[in-house]
């Protein structure tokens, strides 16, 4: 179960006091390294956060990662109080919205660009100067490929959809076609 504005208001806490040190970005990495180790090895998350564990032995688990990768006292602390409060199961969820606090503090966005064929690096330079003007900050684009759009691109930034394929166009058409009947 996701619990978004719970782990917004660990990410905000944990964000406030990185600003505050000037460390914020040593503390997202640290918190996308702790989330992955949490998601991509299951024994870590069930030894954080299965309730037949007694405390004290979740305790001593977030210790050992803290001490192995070598985080400051503040973050150490923060990621314990996690595990103290039961609230180890939404450290992915608080480093993904740490990640979006750090992506606006430094005025980026994360764009997405699908094409039929595969772009060249000269044409996603150029989609990406676009999509930079438009939003007004600096976006960083994936590209993908999806055959069935037929042909143009659709990108997203944030909110922002600019549709320019074919199959959407066909949509629309057939719709205006259909309005007439």
């Amino acid at each position: 179960m996701k619990q978004t504005i719970l782990a917004k208001r660990y990410a905000k806490a944990i964000f406030t006091i990185g600003q505050s040190q000037e460390n914020y970005e040593e503390y997202n990495e640290v918190l996308q390294g702790v989330a992955t180790l949490f998601t991509d090895i299951p024994e870590v998350a069930d030894a954080l956060t299965n309730p037949l564990y007694p405390m004290d032995v979740k305790e001593k688990v977030m210790t050992g990662i803290v001490a192995s990768i070598g985080v400051d006292k503040v973050m150490g602390n923060f990621l314990n109080l996690l595990v103290q409060k039961k609230r180890a199961e939404i450290l992915p969820e608080i480093a993904d919205a740490y990640t979006s606090m750090v992506d606006e503090e430094k005025n980026i966005s994360h764009g997405n660009v699908i094409s039929a064929v595969e772009l060249s690096d000269e044409l996603k330079n150029n989609i990406q100067t676009v999509l930079e003007k438009l939003t007004g900050k600096k976006v960083e684009l994936t590209t993908a490929v999806d055959p069935t759009i037929i042909g143009g691109m659709v990108a997203k930034v944030g909110d922002l959809v600019l549709d320019g394929s074919i199959k959407t166009q066909l949509a629309g058409l057939k719709d205006s076609i259909k309005g007439r009947e």
